[in-house]
């Protein structure tokens, strides 16, 4: 896979690695590395990371296709499934994830194809119950009302970390199958790997919307596991559902050094998922240039939208005719980003025109209807779950 670096092709963002002072050694006969446990507020602190701005080459601008096997991550092409579209659309619209709608998605995922973009087949021959969830998160790292919906479907907000999602040899994949994991599944580990296994297991990410928060993998090709990759302890409790003895779910996490390549995609739907690899790619999400802009705006529009409601004509004013403080934006990255910017100042310019009218409640239903539509869309929305697949012989 070429990597591309021209500032065309490329975002600096903003990734949080685990820190030096966090690292110990696991294994002193296998040199292994292990990462300190975090409780839940240490987690959430951004003291807890050691934070480097990475070079994100953008696969839409440099027209890349990351390969599963090499890079650890591709793209799946879901388009023309019309019952799964028609799903993904009702989540994305309705902001949530409901029971039902689980099980619908699950109905048109489990056993069928997957056509990836890099020429390979995977057959989806599992998705496991627990993973299957929704993330939301604000532009620019701006919080959302947490969702209390059915338990665990919908209060997840963007990964922070970079992490990997499940060591092979860890809770709860050793207790599941008494130790055989590392036996059946085609991985890659510090000190060791399988990779004639043809039993994969996968993360399927939809995205909903993308426009801001994208989802950013590590070319595993660029990471040296053994110097980088550290097991590490995530406590499960308030965002699963667990017995006390898998209350601590194994996963990885790692330390950054500057030869690591990253990925992220600006042009993408739900027609296409990321598939990608449970057991060892680094993935975690980033702040694109321009996401303070899309904040600001999103503030603005949520306040006019609430203040028309009420009718509340100086309130109106006030947030519509706000000014910026003189405030330099960030310029926007992405076209899709550059686009949904410029229809939330589109709809705040013509709010400016027409406040007395909004306030009298003339054409004050459609504002509001596409005002929220704009500020939804920079919203990240995305489906994340978990499965075993078949890889399919290569046919290219």
């Amino acid at each position: 896979m070429p990597h591309a670096t021209d500032r065309v092709h490329a975002v600096d963002a903003r990734l949080a690695f685990t820190r030096s002072e966090d690292v110990s050694l696991d294994d002193p006969r296998l040199g292994l590395l292990r990462a300190r446990t975090l409780d839940a507020p240490a987690r959430l602190d951004p003291r807890s990371y050691d934070w480097h701005s990475c070079r994100v080459t953008d696969c839409s601008t440099a027209h890349i296709e990351p390969d599963l096997l090499q890079q650890g991550f591709a793209h799946a092409d879901l388009s023309g499934r019309a019952g799964l579209q028609a799903a993904l659309e009702r989540v994305r619209v309705a902001g949530r994830l409901e029971v039902a709608d689980v099980a619908e998605i699950r109905r048109h995922l489990v056993g069928r194809r997957l056509s990836l973009r890099d020429g390979r087949n995977l057959w989806l021959l599992y998705m496991a119950r627990e993973g299957f969830f929704m993330r939301r998160a604000g532009p620019n790292g701006m919080a959302l009302p947490r969702d209390s919906g059915p338990a665990g479907l919908n209060d997840h907000d963007a990964a922070v970390a970079v992490h990997a999602d499940q060591d092979i040899d860890g809770t709860p994949l050793r207790q599941i199958l008494r130790g055989a994991a590392p036996w059946l599944f085609r991985h890659d580990w510090p000190d060791r790997s399988n990779r004639r296994s043809p039993l994969v297991l996968v993360n399927l990410w939809i995205p909903l919307d993308q426009v801001t928060r994208p989802l950013a993998l590590m070319d595993a090709s660029s990471l040296d596991r053994r110097a980088h990759q550290l097991r590490h302890g995530l406590l499960t409790d308030g965002f699963l559902q667990r017995d006390a003895s898998r209350r601590v779910n194994d996963i990885w996490t790692f330390r950054h050094h500057a030869s690591q390549r990253w990925y992220f995609t600006s042009e993408i739907d739900a027609n296409t998922a990321f598939v990608f690899a449970t057991l060892g790619t680094p993935h975690g999400s980033i702040i694109l240039p321009g996401e303070d802009r899309a904040e600001g705006r999103h503030r603005q529009l949520t306040a006019a939208v609430d203040a028309v409601r009420r009718r509340d004509e100086p309130a109106v004013t006030r947030s519509l005719c706000a000014a910026d403080d003189g405030r330099a934006w960030g310029e926007p990255a992405t076209a899709s980003l550059r686009r949904a910017i410029a229809a939330m100042e589109a709809l705040v310019a013509e709010g400016r025109a027409n406040i007395s009218a909004l306030c009298r409640g003339k054409n004050a239903a459609d504002w509001c209807a596409r005002a929220h539509a704009a500020t939804d869309r920079v919203v990240r929305k995305s489906l994340e779950m978990r499965g075993v697949a078949l890889l399919l012989p290569d046919r290219r």
